[in-house]
């Protein structure tokens, strides 16, 4: 049987127009050597003259109001950040302030360099028109290469035509709070530590879930026993780390969906938030909630975190932990199997494993299911997103790496109910790069984070040599009848 790949002529490209008011500190940019030259540049301005300020503030905002959503509250809130450098000066007029403010603000193009690694999974909202909404999380990348995580909406007409809606005109960061913490994966992680007895003591007193006020207080009780023992210091520090990679990142109602951008929030995630993995996840008792795992980065390092929310405003970001979470690719199934959660893991970097949990939070170990052994995939393997449950077993979308680092996207079946057994698997490449869809910042690259399925439609969303961003569409029936039966 051939199989009828349809390729969108849908091409989203990085926009540099999108771009987010961020804090900036003259001195203390994000590379190289510097101290803060905060306290030269406030008493420069404190020296203009009122003039000159209510010059400056006009042709700012001539300049910028109409690219950001409240410029002002960002200026004021920039300039409390950095009053202390102030040294206790008398008060200052509010067009001062707001220069101030200014003066530690810049524009950061949050798709300057690249848009690509998409992952779409229904829309929590749908309507009768006929029409399926879906909502699309992108890696936007820009200066410096940081990452964060955006979103598009669209619809899958009846004919199968996917529709991408225009973006909100202001992106937005979100406001944080603290979230709970997971004892499981501070065990996870701190089974390499030194002194583990230290991390036993503070840990084995806390609840399976706790807050950061309880961690704060067993640290505290350990106090008089820094001075004897050796490593305290450095696994009290590690605590407080893992602690806040746990955070709840809240936008305003007011924000559209696709003005929503999470932005790195946590020190484990300084230097970027890549490759998302949504799944709509359905529990037991029926109720929807959506997942996505997603790789934290902070310049050296990086750790699988994990992103929860039921309605796209409101997210919890948590670490995960455990053997079978190392590295990229994990992807949780969209419901749990024989009471476990599971989750499609690559932690050895070139094979697709399976793995299972009892709390979502902890990954201990990993079964491989598949090894590179034809052409296209031959450098290393992995999933391209969650699993999509089918009548004839898990359609699992998977990426193979071949000669001339050549990206391609599979397939592999698993058993419903044993979903550590491969039924069947792809011969052939279902997506390869194209000629004119084969250069970008990456070339020779089509990847995904995860499609969605309705009725016998399949939609792929894809990046382009990790530069742009298109869709595939095909029949599952279909796509199911080209795989070959074997292990």
């Amino acid at each position: 049987m051939t199989l009828d790949v349809h390729q969108s002529p849908i091409v989203l490209k990085p926009d540099p127009s999108r771009v987010i008011a961020r804090l900036f500190v003259a001195g203390r940019e994000d590379v190289g050597p510097g101290d803060s030259r905060a306290t030269e540049v406030i008493g420069r301005i404190l020296a203009l003259s009122d003039e000159a300020v209510d010059v400056a503030m006009r042709d700012l905002d001539d300049r910028f109001e109409t690219r950001h959503r409240d410029l002002h509250d960002t200026f004021r809130s920039n300039a409390d950040l950095i009053r202390p450098r102030r040294n206790g000066q008398p008060a200052i007029s509010d067009a001062r302030q707001l220069l101030i403010g200014a003066a530690f603000t810049h524009e950061y193009a949050i798709e300057g360099a690249a848009l690509c690694n998409p992952s779409a999974v229904l829309h929590p909202q749908q309507d009768t028109t006929g029409d399926v909404r879906f909502v699309m999380s992108v890696r936007g990348i820009g200066e410096g290469h940081r990452s964060s995580i955006g979103f598009r909406t669209g619809t899958l007409a009846p004919d199968g035509t996917v529709s991408i809606d225009e973006p909100g005109r202001f992106p937005t960061t979100a406001l944080a709070g603290s979230a709970s913490n997971h004892r499981s994966v501070f065990n996870a992680k701190l089974s390499d530590l030194d002194d583990r007895e230290i991390a036993a003591y503070i840990l084995e007193a806390l609840p399976a879930k706790f807050e950061n006020h309880e961690l704060d207080l067993r640290i505290e009780a350990l106090a008089t026993q820094v001075a004897t023992r050796r490593h305290a210091s450095s696994t009290i520090g590690h605590l407080r780390r893992i602690a806040r990679s746990s955070y709840l990142a809240e936008f305003a109602d007011t924000t559209d969906l696709s003005e929503r951008v999470l932005w790195p929030l946590s020190p484990a995630e300084a230097h970027g938030m890549e490759d998302a993995r949504f799944v709509r996840f359905v529990d037991d008792d029926g109720g929807v909630t959506y997942y996505a795992t997603y790789t934290a980065f902070d310049g050296t390092n990086i750790a699988q975190h994990l992103l929860e929310t039921v309605d796209f405003q409101q997210f919890v970001a948590s670490p995960v932990g455990g053997d079978a979470a190392v590295g990229k690719g994990l992807a949780l199934f969209p419901r749990k199997v024989g009471g476990r959660f599971v989750a499609l893991s690559r932690s050895d970097r070139e094979t697709n494993a399976i793995a299972f949990s009892e709390d979502l939070h902890c990954w201990n170990a990993a079964d491989t299911i598949q090894v590179p052994d034809r052409t296209w995939e031959i450098l290393q393997l992995g999933n391209c997103g969650s699993p999509i449950e089918t009548e004839a077993g898990w359609l699992v979308l998977t990426h193979g790496v071949g000669p001339m680092r050549t990206y391609s996207l599979g397939a592999i079946l698993l058993d419903l109910d044993e979903p550590h057994r491969v039924i069947a698997g792809s011969e052939h490449p279902i997506v390869t790069p194209i000629d004119g869809r084969r250069d970008g910042y990456v070339p020779n690259v089509v990847y995904s984070c995860g499609g969605f399925a309705h009725n016998d439609t399949l939609v792929i969303p894809y990046g382009i040599a990790d530069q742009n961003i298109s869709f595939a569409t095909l029949s599952i029936s279909e796509l199911l009848g080209t795989l070959k039966p074997g292990p």
